[in-house]
């Protein structure tokens, strides 16, 4: 396994080398096909690959290169799609065996899946999803080492891509679940901020906190795929219009500036394992002496509640959705995910809108966070994957989704045991492109000090 990877294990690799001819769609997608036949046994990243599909759109995306039409940035590109987003014609089982064996089909593609196809991705198959996007812990392993989790709840994407079965895929977060196994598994995560990209056609888990986004092998590939992902999405009645942003182009400055980090202390410190503070300080330390300017941030009064409050509006808005579902087919629920809803269902609405409030309020509040700092920094979990009884604690995770800021997480070093460690930056609202130049800028300069430190 390889904690930075190769150009050719990129998706800027991948599509310079088809526009150029040195390969093929179709070499790129039996690629893919040839990791999940060598690999899938044993991790289960997978709840279905449509291999015939996958070969006939690379067939078609050959002929059009061919002809010198290049469909969008992620031509020829394999994508895993997590099991809440619908495909057309396909089922969207969202990690429940009742809806599996009933095999409805969605209708019509997830908005977000309309972008990728739009912009030239071949859509590889589904990926496993704890169910409904929740807590209880899936059978996908990490790639790592097969006895810790790959995290929860993209558990089968950010696998998939750490294994080398796609190039990238679709998580989404509403606590932990795009940061935390992209980080247990050694790639990158962004969680975008909060409706930069549009739900509709995704099974939602809680409708004020739910956040799709890409997984990939590294930054630039992130911003990649958030530029397709991202916009207006008419059909959706509660899609704003967010302020448009071409990531790819800022990350394109030459050089990029050497950004102002917010170091976030606090609970951050004190909840870390002594590696991953260890590993944390080293990459700070790096970046400082790089030239990163590395300030200490302060949180606002009311920050020490958002873990209380984060659960309060999760388990009353999952509750919502659930309920009569829960009472018709008790069966099929989990029991983490069923203490999740039977705590939902008991929530008096004046706490339910206790915490909304909070929330809003929250948001307002961070600002003051950032002061004259571009981003905020932090470890992106508390350790290493821990064992697959758990898709580990969302608590580094839970507070971004909670305010919406989005956030980029990729690699920074292994554990003693091999493990991948990871940071996280952390934005303004719709602040992507301030946050993925930083982003960036860090990921260049500790993968480059690994380098010379082999």
């Amino acid at each position: 396994m390889q904690l930075f990877p190769s150009a050719d294990k990129t998706i800027q690799g991948v599509v310079d080398a088809l526009k150029s001819g040195r390969r093929t769609c179709v070499e790129v997608v039996e690629s893919s096909l040839a990791q999940i036949d060598e690999q899938e046994a044993k991790i289960h990243a997978w709840v279905n690959v449509d291999r015939d599909g996958a070969l006939a759109r690379a067939r078609q995306l050959d002929a059009d290169l061919e002809a010198g039409r290049l469909q969008g940035s992620l031509h020829g590109v394999p994508i895993g799609i997590k099991d809440i987003v619908d495909v057309a014609g396909w089922p969207t089982a969202a990690g429940s065996e009742l809806r599996a064996r009933q095999g409805v089909k969605a209708p019509h593609d997830a908005a977000l899946v309309r972008r990728l196809r739009e912009a030239g991705a071949i859509i590889l198959g589904k990926t496993v999803t704890t169910q409904f996007a929740c807590f209880d812990p899936p059978a996908t392993r990490n790639p790592w080492n097969l006895d810790r989790t790959p995290g929860g709840s993209s558990s089968g994407s950010a696998a998939a891509v750490a294994a080398g079965m796609c190039l990238a895929a679709i998580g989404s977060q509403t606590g932990g679940s795009i940061t935390r196994p992209t980080s247990f598994c050694g790639v990158a995560g962004c969680k975008p901020s909060f409706q930069r990209v549009s739900l509709d056609g995704v099974v939602p888990v809680a409708f004020s906190l739910d956040h799709p986004g890409p997984i990939a092998r590294t930054v630039r590939d992130l911003g990649v795929m958030l530029d397709v992902l991202s916009g207006h999405n008419p059909r959706d009645p509660h899609s704003p219009d967010p302020p448009a942003t071409n990531i790819c182009a800022a990350l394109d400055a030459d050089p990029l500036p050497a950004p102002k980090l917010g170091r976030l202390g606090g609970a951050f410190d004190e909840l870390a394992d002594a590696e991953m503070r260890e590993a944390f300080g080293r990459a700070l330390s790096t970046l400082a002496e790089a030239g990163a300017a590395v300030g200490a941030a302060t949180f606002p009064d009311d920050f020490e509640s958002t873990r209380r409050f984060h659960r309060i509006v999760m388990a009353a808005e999952a509750a919502d959705w659930h309920e009569q579902r829960f009472s018709d087919h008790p069966d099929d629920y989990l029991p983490k995910l069923c203490r999740l809803i039977e705590d939902g269902l008991a929530i008096p609405a004046t706490r339910y809108i206790e915490a909304r409030q909070h929330q809003e309020r929250l948001k307002r509040m961070m600002a003051s966070c950032f002061g004259e700092m571009d981003v905020l920094v932090c470890p992106a979990t508390v350790g290493p994957a821990p064992d697959a009884s758990t898709t580990g604690d969302p608590v580094f995770n839970s507070p971004w989704s909670y305010t919406g800021l989005p956030v980029v997480s990729f690699p920074m070093s292994l554990s003693a045991d091999g493990l991948p460690l990871a940071i996280q930056l952390i934005g303004r609202p719709f602040g992507e492109a301030d946050l993925f130049r930083a982003a960036l800028w860090c990921e260049r300069e500790i993968q480059q000090a690994a380098a010379k430190s082999e």
